[in-house]
């Protein structure tokens, strides 16, 4: 199965499936209008970009109103010569539980091209997607950009360092299934400032982009927005480094260390 350039940065952000809802804060961390840019660091080089946004949608599904999240990747630079890709992806999702009713995505790396769909239908534990129909292990299933977003909803209150949460997404014709554990607190210098962050360790499948012994780590603002920040994660050659490059619309003020 290919991997798009999303399927790296949302590695960053997935989790293992699990048999009981997963509990989240009833308050939506982020908003309509909210918008994150990333960057993609290869070694000292920026490899690629990508915008993510909270937009809101006209669209109801099963008579609920949604929210639309949309995400853009682009390569840029050196990168964008010889390998072009322009990556597009759509997730509209319950206002209220959070859980996606339907994924799109338009892919184009270098002359390949992919356009899939996907509705889900959390009741009956079934996505109907391009590739056929599948089942899933709970009526709690996300697509790559919704799992990103309900990730940072998450009630993580009661949890302790060493303890993990899991979830579960759907990508392409699977059911994917990783985990995250919880590291603690750190203090971490970005762009906008040194920001107090919650520490992460997912857990990853070696393969075509991962060693066996990769490690990857995700740093997200331990506040109300729950905004990742930054994540590292070791590839079969060099490592690979996601930065915050702007946050606009957020819900809440950003944890800036004075």
């Amino acid at each position: 199965m290919r991997k798009s350039l999303l399927f790296i940065v949302v590695a960053f952000l997935s989790f293992k499936a699990t048999a009981q809802e997963l509990p989240f804060v009833k308050e939506p961390v982020f908003q309509p209008g909210e918008v994150l840019t990333y960057k993609l660091k290869y070694g000292f080089i920026t490899a690629a970009e990508g915008t993510l946004k909270v937009l809101n949608s006209d669209l109801k599904f099963d008579g609920n109103p949604t929210y639309r999240l949309s995400v853009d990747g682009v390569t840029s630079g050196t990168f964008d010569v010889f390998y072009k890709i322009r990556d597009h992806y759509d997730s509209y999702i319950d206002m209220v539980n959070l859980k996606p009713y339907f994924f799109q995505e338009n892919i184009r790396e270098g002359s390949y091209r992919r356009q899939d769909k996907a509705r889900f239908s959390q009741a009956e534990k079934k996505v109907v997607a391009t590739k056929g129909t599948f089942s899933t292990p709970t009526n709690q299933t996300f697509d790559l950009v919704s799992s990103y977003y309900f990730a940072r909803s998450l009630d993580i209150s009661k949890m302790n360092s060493g303890d993990f949460v899991k979830l579960n997404y759907f990508l392409s014709d699977e059911v994917n299934q990783l985990e995250i554990q919880y590291l603690g607190k750190e203090v971490i210098k970005t762009k906008l400032g040194k920001i107090s962050c919650l520490k992460f360790s997912p857990s990853i499948k070696p393969g075509r982009i991962f060693r066996k012994d990769s490690k990857l780590y995700l740093w997200i603002t331990d506040d109300g927005n729950r905004v990742p920040v930054k994540a590292q994660v070791e590839i079969l050659v060099g490592s690979v480094i996601m930065e915050i490059k702007s946050a606009d619309g957020l819900r809440y003020p950003l944890a800036i260390v004075k």
